[in-house]
């Protein structure tokens, strides 16, 4: 059965890439020991596909492809499964997007157009935000991810078919209603709108459209015949893409935030584009360097770098296993978008770089595979690789000092966690908004450390400088075939006490658990309401109570939640604060500080067939989608519609199922199921002519 989730905790992590690492509550990999392979006969082409071919398993692809850069050349490249010579070679490189952007923002600042550590504000001016912090937030923050932005407003950002470019186009507008999560500079948690800005930057400071400006200075200097794509060029020949339930491709996947995550290209090309960088083809070496150093040191970071992220500019890891134990520095990229997922490997030293992306899958087993393919390249070179899994320390029982019982509690993070530690020494962790998954229980041990009954994994509690008790997690895991992969982060952050009144607890309390919500200002193309049939929109009541919160955002009155994660690295991204208001009617309305809106399911009208079985709607002036329930008299019968330009429709059923969408199928009739919902989005005054039969 799919796991229900509310829709502000859907909607919170929806717009997200995929976590590049593993989480206490869902593992991506199984925690095992790690081995080196032994010195293999293989050639690299039958490493590589074997390598990709697993991530394609692993991640239940529907297509991968892969090359490897050496010297100038492409030495290996291929497409999984068969390479069809009708198969679709480009692919959404999702957030490898952000590398582009951070050479274009380099080669500014060496031509001197720029200077990293001047305010943004330097260089849009019209940058303002409703928090007087912003205007510390530096170029570099940007490319560190230590701006205190909040994360990603992607409001009409991913879409389908459609190359808008409103969220970049709005982003100033809606940061200036924002405010910061943490002080500019503070510590390193992955943003997206950080390089969106970075985007409006390159712009403003080149005077050139990004998109021009890249193929100019980047694409153009590694080869004539190396090509960036964006999907407004339109006639891309892109790779398809599936759904989990439906077996008919998608349209395109279009992401409106380029910088951020909105370049198409081939495996071949980017993985040219990551040799560039292992020379002085795009940067000079000081640059290069800067790009590779260790940015994330310069905030709150735990002390074991041995995790998915360990950022430099622009680069999610500048240590990634297994070069690192190697002496040999790795810098890599992965991008997720809902659909295309891709991973990017440089070599700097070796002048190697290996790229994978996929239709379907993960960026963290493309990154993975790239590895491999490395790893095998160096090995032709007689480099042998020692990919041996680091091992914990080790520990046995011991008796558990009753302070650290103090601990205890509710802690935050990309869901909320409960936390009992007992004085037998048993930490026992839960998951208020996910009952359904089961609880894992950590023992304490004569280090100081929580582990798991396997010895692979532990946790242990840090009191940080700014104040704040985090869950640190260090783990490793291997993935047959692919390598192995380790965890070494804050997980969560331990809630302050908030003390409210029983009755504001139980008012938010029940309207998380019985409400359900519906977006409202997204585009007719939105992703969204493909994701509202995959996700639900439902919680059937199965939320626990967080005292003073609700689902970890942190209770202020009766209509307003604040986000109070400051989590460095990945598990404090993205985050929202909430404002509920009623209408008129009484029917309530959230409003998220990204731009994006939802309505009370149950204040949608019931749809009418009209006399004669014909009826129109209207979109509102305010652009806001048409929703309406399937009652009585529409049930079982069959709807067409006549769609306007700029507008679409789409139909669940009583399960929120997805049934029928003009945006994905071209459909213009629908049967409809009782207890269903419609919606009918596009631009403002835009009709629609339905009939019923």
């Amino acid at each position: 059965m799919k796991e229900k989730m509310h829709p502000l905790q859907r909607t919170a992590v929806w717009l997200l890439t995929l976590i590049l690492s593993f989480n206490l509550a869902v593992p991506v990999l199984a925690a095992e020991d790690a081995t080196t392979p032994e010195t293999s006969s293989k050639t690299l082409e039958e490493t590589a596909k074997e390598a990709a071919s697993l991530a394609l398993t692993y991640g239940s692809a529907s297509s991968i492809s892969w090359a490897v850069w050496q010297e100038g050349e492409i030495i290996a490249s291929g497409l999984e499964p068969s390479p069809d010579p009708d198969a679709g070679r480009c692919y959404g490189i999702g957030s490898v997007s952000k590398i582009y952007t951070t050479v274009a923002v380099m080669q500014l600042a060496e031509d001197g157009k720029l200077d990293l550590d001047q305010p943004v504000t330097t260089y849009l001016p019209t940058f303002k935000m409703a928090d007087e912090r912003y205007k510390d937030i530096t170029v570099r923050m940007l490319l560190n991810h230590s701006s205190g932005l909040m994360g990603s407003t992607f409001n009409n950002a991913m879409l389908f078919n459609d190359p808008s470019s409103y969220a970049t186009d709005h982003l100033l507008e809606q940061l200036a209603t924002q405010r910061l999560k943490a002080d500019p500079g503070a510590y390193s948690v992955y943003c997206n709108d950080g390089f969106t800005l970075a985007e409006l930057i390159v712009e403003a400071v080149s005077g050139q459209d990004f998109i021009d400006y890249l193929r100019e200075n980047i694409a153009k200097p590694i080869s004539p015949s190396n090509h960036i794509y964006i999907p407004a060029d339109g006639n891309i020949d892109y790779a398809p893409t599936f759904s989990a339930d439906n077996e008919q491709p998608l349209p395109m996947d279009c992401l409106g935030v380029l910088g951020a995550g909105g370049l198409y290209t081939t495996a071949e090309d980017l993985a040219s584009f990551g040799g560039a960088l292992t020379s002085e083809t795009l940067l000079k070496q000081s640059s290069l360097d800067a790009m590779a150093a260790p940015e994330y040191a310069k905030g709150i970071w735990p002390e074991d770098t041995l995790d998915a992220l360990s950022f430099g500019l622009g680069w999610d890891n500048i240590d990634w296993f297994p070069f690192r134990q190697n002496n040999i520095q790795a810098l890599v990229k992965g991008g997720d978008t809902q659909y295309y997922h891709s991973g990017l490997v440089i070599l700097p030293k070796y002048n190697l770089s290996a790229a994978v992306l996929s239709s379907g899958g993960l960026s963290t087993y493309n990154e993975m595979a790239a590895s491999q393919m490395l790893v095998k390249a160096l090995e032709d070179q007689d480099i042998i690789v020692d990919q041996t899994a680091p091992t914990l320390p080790e520990a046995a029982p011991a008796d558990m000092p009753k302070d650290l019982m103090e601990y205890t509690g509710y802690y935050g993070s990309m869901m909320p966690y409960k936390v009992d530690i007992t004085a037998d020494g048993t930490l026992t962790m839960g998951y208020p908004t996910q009952p359904d998954v089961p609880a894992q229980t950590f023992t304490y041990h004569n280090d100081g450390t929580f582990r798991d009954e396997t010895g692979t994994a532990y946790l242990k509690f840090i009191e940080e400088s700014n104040g704040q008790t985090y869950l640190y997690q260090k783990a490793f895991a291997d993935l047959p075939g692919l390598g192995g992969l380790g965890t070494s982060n804050y997980a969560a952050m331990k809630l302050p006490e908030n003390s409210i009144s029983d009755e504001l607890q139980e008012s938010w309390d029940t309207f998380m658990s019985t409400t359900n919500l519906l977006p409202m200002n997204e585009r007719y193309s939105s992703q969204i309401y493909l994701s509202i049939s995959q996700t639900g929109t439902a919680t059937d009541g199965a939320i626990d109570s967080i005292p003073g919160y609700s689902l970890g955002y942190r209770i202020e009155d009766e209509n307003n939640l604040l986000y109070v994660l400051q989590i460095p690295g990945n598990m404090g991204r993205d985050g929202v604060d909430l404002k509920i208001q009623k209408d008129e009617n009484g029917a309530a309305w959230v409003y998220q500080s990204n731009g994006s809106i939802f309505m009370d399911a149950d204040a949608a009208p019931v749809l009418s067939t009209g006399k004669n079985n014909s009826a129109v709607t209207t979109i509102q002036p305010n652009g806001y989608a048409r929703w309406y329930h399937v009652g009585e008299n529409a049930a079982g019968k069959t709807m067409t519609v006549q769609v306007p330009e700029n507008a679409g429709f789409w139909v669940y059923d009583a399960e929120n199922k997805l049934t029928a969408s003009s945006v994905l199928w071209d459909d213009n009739t629908a049967e409809l199921a009782a207890e269903g919902l419609i919606a009918f989005a596009g631009d403002p005054g835009a009709q629609f002519q339905l009939t019923f039969a």
